[in-house]
């Protein structure tokens, strides 16, 4: 009972530290239109999910230089459907994306994670139920 009350003292005397992460970019960035513009002119696109990822890795370097508070862009995630990438494998699905952001990872873009589908294998793929 003596080890439970100096605990609780402890507690009680402890100021709260936050450990919570930072929250995802609400509104889209500068960074994120363009790359919502250019990939569906490129590719037009029947389906095309774009998700900042930059908070997750504030504590990279790229991101040290864009702000420590998670409000860069420099990792993003994109799930594109298009009929531009039928008969291509993954590989060449994934260059010819890179080549249309080529100005933007030039630019300061660090990471793409990528899932790029044609119309039939995101149907499959709704039917599996993945």
């Amino acid at each position: 009972m003596i080890r439970l009350r100096s605990s609780l003292r402890v507690l009680q005397t402890t100021p709260f530290r936050s450990a919570t992460m930072a929250t995802p970019v609400s509104q889209p960035g500068p960074l994120e239109n363009a790359i919502r513009e250019k990939l569906t002119a490129q590719f037009s696109p029947t389906l095309l999910k774009i998700s900042n990822d930059s908070w997750q890795h504030r504590h990279h370097a790229a991101m040290r230089t864009q702000g420590s508070d998670g409000t860069g862009e420099t990792h993003f995630s994109i799930h594109i459907t298009s009929a531009h990438f039928q008969s291509k494998t993954t590989m060449q699905r994934h260059r010819l994306v890179y080549a249309a952001l080529k100005e933007e990872l030039d630019g300061g873009l660090h990471a793409l994670s990528l899932q790029t589908k044609t119309e039939e294998e995101l149907a499959a793929q709704a039917e599996k139920g993945n």
